[in-house]
């Protein structure tokens, strides 16, 4: 049988046919839940500063000190936006009622404030000033590598852990 959008059979002895109807919620509206991520502050900050000072040596030696300059201040808005991140996540979910539409929000204006801020620094002491944006794309790899990889390292080891388990319970 066709049932409409919404619906859903209920289980359970007695209740065969009947339906029970979902109330459908826009995307926009729905719950906002995010998992613990691996983010650390500062261990990111510690490797920004690390590739910032790699980078500053190369241009320095290639004759380009500024361009290692703005491609700090690239990593440095990278890592502001990352700690905005952090704070309105936490913000938004601790009310009773988070809603995605409140963060969407909030990362679009965040990112739309940090890409201005970049491309006019970018513009204004252009050809050097496009550091900047090398800058904030290289701390995006950054902040992904340092957030994933940890969390991949967990999913393996409680894959292995879950295998030891049950090769254990296998053998008895």
């Amino acid at each position: 049988p066709i049932r409409s959008a919404g619906t859903q059979p209920t289980g359970g002895p007695g209740k065969r046919g009947e339906t029970v109807t979902n109330p459908v919620q826009p995307a926009q509206d729905a719950a906002l839940v995010f998992p613990a991520v691996a983010f650390n502050p500062v261990r990111l900050s510690v490797i920004c500063a690390a590739v910032t000072a790699v980078i500053a040596v190369v241009a320095a030696l290639l004759g380009h000190p500024t361009f290692g300059l703005f491609f700090g201040i690239g990593m440095a808005l990278g890592l502001l936006n990352a700690l905005l991140v952090r704070r309105a996540v936490s913000l938004i979910t601790a009310q009773d009622h988070p809603l995605k539409k409140k963060m969407a929000v909030n990362s679009a204006t965040r990112l739309l404030a940090i890409t201005a801020v970049g491309l006019a620094i970018a513009f204004y002491f252009r050809p050097m000033g496009l550091g900047v944006l090398f800058g904030l794309a290289l701390f995006q790899v950054i902040l992904v590598l340092s957030t994933s990889l940890p969390v991949m390292k967990k999913l393996r080891e409680g894959a292995t852990a879950e295998a030891d388990a049950a090769s254990v319970s296998n053998d008895g």
